[in-house]
């Protein structure tokens, strides 16, 4: 009778533990994000990185249910998700650049989704390729100026951001209304229009997803998707970070010269900006001088917040830090 006793006092006992681990644990994510409780897959780097059940690019339906579209995304997901410096920097230039980017593609009508293309052409950086493609956008001066972009010694405004934005949406909307698919303007977008109809008249094929192109278009569209599911979901593919870590737009005001400047050192002092800064918000000024013909005018921005301020602006934004010894590093 006492052994029963016992065995009924500790069942009990083991019974009220359970029970005050599971609410203790229940608390405890109860005041996370349900984003918190996504699972973390690319932490372990022997990971593959979870693909949807569904995806649209554009607005046009992704087929994953076939076998060639869903291994070609894959792979794609796997090089980007694990090029993890290439892939962070692009996330935090993304603060500064997507929003001058996205409100131009929705005024030209051309889908969000555009902004990856951006990416996946020149990861947010004002690089130039081995065939002289130059920008964000990666233009060649050929085409550049078929789609009214100046492009000289002074000037080339394929680094102009907004103006080559312009300039990227009338080229794609261009594409869209021969090919009425969204997939194939961008693939004609990396090999041109002219190379699309070769392949879609060789093959009989309109379909971006059914194509056999040449390896880097065959590959280009996926790139994109990639870029855009790591950053659409980036805690889900491992990228962890607050909004202050990102790079913000810098503040201008804008000055409308109408006569030539001779030497550009000299005016960045007269308007109180460093050389360096004049050339960072207006990196489509190639020379030290700017000459300007009878009639013309161009907008030059100058930073009308000092250094020490902008980082001000955005160090608190939800902004966790870690105090060791004397020194504070922000995260």
């Amino acid at each position: 009778m006492k052994k029963t006793y016992w065995y009924l006092i500790v069942s009990i006992l083991i019974i009220i533990s359970t029970l005050s681990i599971t609410f203790a644990i229940t608390q405890q994510y109860s005041h996370h994000n349900n984003n918190d409780l996504i699972p973390n897959y690319y932490r372990n780097s022997g990971s593959t990185p979870p693909l949807p059940s569904r995806l649209q690019f554009a607005d046009e339906e992704v087929p994953l249910d076939v076998y060639y579209v869903r291994e070609a995304l894959d792979k794609e997901l796997i090089i980007n998700c694990y090029q993890h410096s290439k892939t962070l920097q692009i996330i935090k230039r993304s603060g500064r650049f997507f929003p001058v980017i996205e409100p131009i593609l929705k005024e030209e009508g051309v889908p969000e989704d555009f902004k990856y293309l951006c990416v996946a052409e020149s990861a947010l950086d004002n690089v130039v390729s081995p065939a002289k493609a130059a920008g964000f956008w990666q233009f060649l001066p050929t085409t550049a100026k078929n789609y009214g972009l100046e492009v000289r010694d002074e000037v080339d405004e394929r680094y102009h951001l907004e103006k080559a934005t312009h300039a990227a949406c009338k080229y794609l909307k261009n594409s869209y209304k021969k090919y009425n698919s969204w997939a194939l303007a961008a693939a004609a977008y990396n090999m041109g229009d002219g190379n699309v109809n070769i392949c879609s008249s060789k093959q009989e094929c309109s379909n971006y997803w059914d194509l056999n192109m040449n390896s880097e278009t065959a590959r280009y569209v996926y790139r994109i998707l990639a870029y855009k599911l790591i950053m659409d979901n980036p805690r889900i593919y491992g990228y962890d970070y607050c909004e202050a870590q990102l790079y913000h737009p810098i503040p201008y005001k804008e000055v409308v010269v109408t006569s030539s400047i001779p030497d550009l050192y000299v005016f960045a002092r007269d308007q109180d900006c460093s050389y360096k800064e004049l050339k960072m918000l207006n990196p489509w000024l190639r020379s030290s001088k700017l000459t300007i013909s009878d009639g013309l005018s161009y907008t030059i921005r100058i930073p009308n917040v000092n250094r020490e301020s902008y980082f001000n602006l955005y160090r608190n934004i939800a902004n966790p830090y870690t105090v060791v010894g004397d020194t504070v590093f922000h995260y």
